[in-house]
């Protein structure tokens, strides 16, 4: 705590009060005097007089103020300068306080200024640790089509060119965004994310661009939607490929004029903001089905970032590994120093992933919890993980590379359900079908996205389809192990 004022009693008052209180306080008795100790040292709060001879207390604000644009300084002042003190709250004072004034006041500006000051500070401290987190520096990886993907993001952050990344769940596309994000000159600005998948057609439009009041039943009042929020920054689109057709011709206008209307709106609102867009879908093949718009997908497919499955880049599993222990070793409180064997880390190097690095931080966090040791053995990893089955993963990729059809396989390990698609198979089970239309009430999505599901499942044969078109029941599939 610093004080700064030309009478020496006042000096002793406010030493003595502020020491009571519980804080180290250093006293100036001039405005230059205060600007070194406020430089030299580090203090949380400064209370100066506003009228001092030579230096006055309005030159010492702008000054350090400059210097150190976060720290409160409280003005104190005559009731006959008042004017001057509310001119020096508009130059940056947190607060000013008439001569005389009440022990109590003073004391309860003082707290409020400390707590202010360090909030801000915490602030600043998560910022950096989030930069940080997010450097493409502590992405783990080692492996020839990571370093790829490193080179790539090195290459485009600091540029506001459109980019589109790929890669099945799991792999870290929004950690990849977040890292391209704080690497470019927008790291200042927001990093707003949306999924597109997880929200209704009805209330996706308005989640991007907001509306207005009245706009619609139960809009009470306007909101800003994630393109204005998102501006000066990056916004980041995930699974891109759920967003139904007429807002993909709404999404294309704003990324090629930066400007929208809110729902319900008619005042044109121009935003900068960066798009990155992620989807685990080739929208290649989603453009032939008519399923995504040629012209978007040209728009969003300005830099393309592949990721790869964790199948692909089996050499960084041991460090991953490495990094998810102690990760949870941290967050447990354990204090315990993990390790894996040579058998369970030849298992974790052998199996296919479906989840890809999602599924492994799980299976790693899992381990850590059930271990009753600092090693990690076979026992520890879940039984999927330990299931010989890495026969029939190899036959599946010759398929793959020899361009054969690609057939419904009964009972796969390798596909992750979603909470929607277990919620399905859990409807069947009960009433022996369902429709189209069940499936998007029960996970409240729309027929689009219910459609999207139950193909997936069909594919992995989990299920069949019985009839066409609207009147078409999914049944569980006899050739399947998942009937239970």
């Amino acid at each position: 705590m610093l004080i700064v004022d030309d009478e020496p009693n006042y000096l002793i008052i406010l030493e003595e009060l502020l020491a009571e209180e519980g804080y180290t306080v250093l006293t100036a008795e001039n405005a230059s005097e205060g600007f070194e100790l406020a430089t030299e040292r580090e203090v949380d709060v400064v209370v100066t007089d506003m009228k001092m001879p030579g230096v006055d207390g309005m030159t010492f604000l702008d000054n350090l103020h400059r210097l150190k644009p976060d720290l409160p300084i409280i003005m104190m002042t005559a009731y006959g300068t008042i004017e001057k003190a509310v001119e020096a709250m508009k130059k940056g004072a947190f607060d000013y306080i008439c001569k005389p004034f009440e022990n109590e006041e003073f004391k309860v500006i003082v707290a409020r200024a400390v707590d202010h000051y360090r909030l801000l500070r915490r602030n600043r401290e998560l910022e950096e640790e989030v930069k940080n987190r997010y450097s493409f520096q502590n992405i783990i990886g080692k492996s020839q089509a990571m370093e790829k993907v490193f080179y790539v993001v090195e290459k485009i952050a600091p540029s506001r060119s459109t980019v589109l990344i790929t890669g099945e769940s799991g792999t870290g596309k929004e950690l990849i965004a977040k890292a391209i994000h704080y690497q470019s000159p927008r790291r200042e600005k927001p990093f707003v994310s949306v999924n597109c998948g997880a929200l209704p057609e009805t209330l996706l439009e308005s989640e991007l661009f907001g509306h207005e009041r009245g706009a619609f039943t139960g809009a009470l009042y306007q909101r800003k939607g994630r393109f204005e929020l998102a501006h000066e920054g990056t916004l980041f689109l995930d699974e891109i490929s759920e967003m139904p057709l007429h807002l993909q011709v709404k999404l294309l206008r704003v990324i090629q004029e930066m400007e929208f209307e809110r729902v319900g709106g008619a005042q044109t609102i121009r935003v900068d903001v960066r798009i990155i867009a992620a989807t685990n879908r080739d929208l290649k093949r989603e453009v032939e089905l008519g399923r995504f718009r040629s012209d978007l997908f040209y728009r969003l497919n300005v830099v393309n970032i592949h990721l790869p499955p964790l199948r692909h880049r089996v050499e960084d599993i041991p460090l991953l590994v490495s990094h998810f222990l102690n990760k949870y070793s941290k967050e447990t409180g354990s204090g315990r120093d993990f390790r894996v064997d040579k058998e369970a880390m030849r298992c974790l190097m052998e199996y296919h992933w479906p989840g890809n690095v999602r599924e492994l931080e799980n299976v790693i966090e899992r381990a850590t919890l059930l271990s009753s040791g600092n090693v990690i053995t076979l026992a520890d990893l879940p039984i999927e993980v330990r299931r010989k089955n890495n026969q029939f993963l190899e036959e599946s990729q010759d398929l793959e590379e020899e361009g054969s059809p690609s057939l419904p396989i009964a009972n796969s390990s390798f596909f992750l359900l979603s909470p929607r698609q277990r919620r399905g198979l859990d409807f069947i089970r009960k009433h022996g079908y369902i429709t189209n239309k069940y499936y998007s009430e029960i996970n409240k999505i729309s027929p689009r996205h219910a459609l999207r599901d139950l193909d997936d499942l069909i594919s992995h044969g989990y299920i069949i389809r019985v009839g066409k078109g609207r009147s078409a029941r999914y049944v569980l599939n006899p050739l399947s192990g998942n009937q239970g």
